[in-house]
């Protein structure tokens, strides 16, 4: 864990980041396991290994600040606050999901939690979190708007241009680039010219910032000032969190392309279990405590897996809905 003691926030605080990793971990492992039975079909992008970078965001956001993220991203809108019962309804089909079962996992939305997009194309949220955060800012909102993609995504022009305007308008956005140093199948370095995605920020006069993003105290210290700094009007910043994603690119990825002991390496560094035993070896918390929230978490992640088998199939009527906004012709 990092030593930036001078940095560690209130006691509430640090228990909620693990809580927010927990939910993630936990849901994560369930998910895969009812794929795996075939008791739910859908793509399957994990996020295991990244769920310190959306924890130490989202507990610096208000409920009413805004997200857009990727396919690889059920950490950022659990982390988010989107209730695991719509989730898990949406991934699997049901009428019951965020968007009735017609987005399925790549394209969950929840707008009363912030969740504002979930996009399946690559470097997609960045130009869509600039279009949500100049609303705000014309409003005169106090909202900041995240959006998550990948370090593959920032090779499209889609990224640079998103810099570049949020940067000229001053937006309240926070790009954060989880940095897993796999475009899909392809290693940072064979696409990349750039030293780090961070040093690009500078020909857009942003802020650039490359963290450990399995660091929580690191990662928090990191967000709450981007995120401080775009709520005060001073305008964007660019973080790079520097992770590994413990699932290759979809599931059923076997990891081919790693070097040998790669992923190995990265596992045996989890940094679910590190944060446990950093909080209880600091007396943040106890192990009674972590066991509660842990039995809370599952049975909140159970009774999701149950509503959302459960749930009715989207009526076929449901094919011409949702097409065109209320009081349009078609």
């Amino acid at each position: 864990m990092s030593n930036l003691t001078q940095h560690i926030p209130a006691r509430s605080i640090l228990i909620d980041l693990y809580r927010r990793m927990a939910l993630i971990k936990l849901n994560d492992e369930r998910f895969r396991a009812v794929i795996k039975s075939g008791k739910i079909v859908a793509p399957y992008y994990s996020p295991r290994g990244q769920e310190v970078i959306p924890a130490a965001i989202s507990v610096n956001l208000s409920d009413a600040d805004y997200i857009c993220t990727i396919y690889r991203g059920i950490h950022d809108m659990l982390a988010k606050g989107l209730p695991s019962k719509l989730l898990w309804a949406e991934v699997a089909g049901k009428a019951t999901g965020t968007c009735k079962g017609k987005g399925g996992p790549m394209h969950i939305t929840h707008p009363a939690t912030g969740v504002m997009v979930t996009t399946g194309i690559v470097g997609s949220s960045l130009p869509i979190a600039n279009g949500l955060a100049l609303a705000t800012q014309i409003r005169g909102e106090n909202r900041v708007t995240v959006a998550y993609f990948g370090d593959g995504a920032s090779n499209i022009g889609a990224f640079h241009e998103a810099l570049n305007m949020a940067s000229i308008w001053k937006l309240p956005v926070v790009f954060v680039c989880q940095n897993n140093r796999y475009g899909e199948h392809t290693r940072y370095e064979v696409t990349t010219s750039a030293r780090q995605i961070a040093d690009r920020a500078i020909g857009y006069g942003m802020p650039g910032i490359r963290v450990d993003g399995n660091d929580p105290l690191a990662m928090y210290t990191q967000a709450k000032e981007a995120i401080d700094r775009a709520r005060g009007g001073a305008g964007p910043t660019l973080i790079e969190a520097m992770t590994f994603r413990f699932h290759g690119h979809v599931f059923g990825d076997m990891d081919g392309y790693m070097h040998e002991g790669e992923k190995d390496e990265a596992m045996a560094r989890d940094p679910v279990p590190a944060w446990r035993n950093w909080l209880l070896q600091n007396e943040h918390a106890t192990e009674s405590e972590l066991q509660q929230l842990e039995s809370a978490l599952r049975e909140e992640i159970e009774a999701a897996v149950q509503f959302a088998l459960a749930s009715p199939e989207p009526d076929l009527a449901e094919l011409t809905t949702d097409v065109f906004a209320p009081g349009v012709a078609a």
